[in-house]
């Protein structure tokens, strides 16, 4: 294990790329981690609010997908945002330890917000892209789907190799096994400079010590055909991004024919910037409703 993780820090050190094993997409085993859902938050009423539109999101489903090193709590800034706009909104909690247990969660949120005929627009940060973009094809009202900061694969992509394509940021050098087994963290003294540089830094502190670890298999599973084939997309670039390279952010949404927005944000967008991560979802929400 020792010398796994130093071939897979020294990867890093070079290209940012990630010695990761393989995993099939199967969902076996991964309803057990369903206990990790959140319970859903539903909009406040108008009654509530005092913005312009307050009905602006009535009958539409926000499904909030987190990313790598952090939880659901990184969405806290951006929920009551949506939820003044009368918005239903819902975040899963994942486990990362497989794609195929990330996707299986998200997709049961699915499943509970298609209960009924409300159109849903699901929304992921970071690897949450990855997450996104497998789930979401059946069974569900997925009409519109927002990456921000997100790594979006094609279909046999997977995290590590679509890393290998852009240069290095400097998460490599901040990467770490971490106390989980197979796993890897950003070590907590760098996790401020690194992944939230524009965030309070008493708040990133604290984060960083309460990072969720990324599985290793999460890296190099390869993705699935990708929802943002048959489903409209969104896509916020962070600018000043240190953990995906900026120019990967534009790759991803230029091959998805993506509306593209750019702000200068570090990676923890939904953190620093929820108000534009905000406004995203709602011109998508009204987009999907034109």
């Amino acid at each position: 294990m020792k010398s796994t993780f130093a071939a897979t820090r020294r990867m890093f050190l070079k290209r940012t790329g990630i010695v990761a094993g393989t995993t099939a997409l199967a969902g076996a085993g991964a309803m057990a981690f369903l206990r990790h859902a959140t319970s859903s938050v539903f909009a406040a009423s108008a009654s509530n609010t005092t913005n312009a539109h307050p009905s602006a999101g009535a009958g539409i489903n926000v499904l909030l997908v987190h990313g790598a090193f952090v939880d659901a709590s990184s969405w806290n800034k951006v929920i009551p945002l949506l939820q003044a706009q009368g918005f239903n909104v819902l975040t899963v909690q994942l486990p990362m330890t497989s794609i195929a247990d990330d996707v299986a969660v998200t997709n049961e949120a699915l499943a509970y917000l298609a209960t009924t005929s409300t159109p849903t627009i699901l929304v992921g940060h970071s690897y949450g892209g990855v997450v996104i973009s497998n789930a979401g094809l059946t069974g569900s009202n997925v009409r519109g789907l927002v990456y921000i900061a997100a790594f979006a694969p094609d279909s046999g992509e997977t995290v590590q190799g679509l890393i290998g394509q852009f240069p290095a940021t400097p998460v490599g050098n901040a990467l770490a096994p971490s106390f989980v087994p197979n796993a890897l963290w950003i070590t907590p003294s760098d996790f401020p400079s690194v992944f939230m540089q524009d965030v309070d830094v008493t708040k990133a502190r604290t984060d960083a010590l309460t990072q969720k670890p990324w599985s290793l298999p999460c890296l190099g599973t390869p993705s699935g055909t990708p929802t943002w084939k048959s489903v409209p997309s969104w896509y916020l670039v962070s600018q000043k991004d240190r953990v995906i390279n900026p120019d990967a952010e534009r790759f991803f949404a230029k091959r998805m024919g993506a509306t593209i927005h750019e702000i200068a944000s570090s990676h923890a967008s939904p953190v620093s910037h929820p108000l534009e991560v905000f406004e995203l979802i709602r011109a998508a929400s009204q987009a999907i409703h034109s």
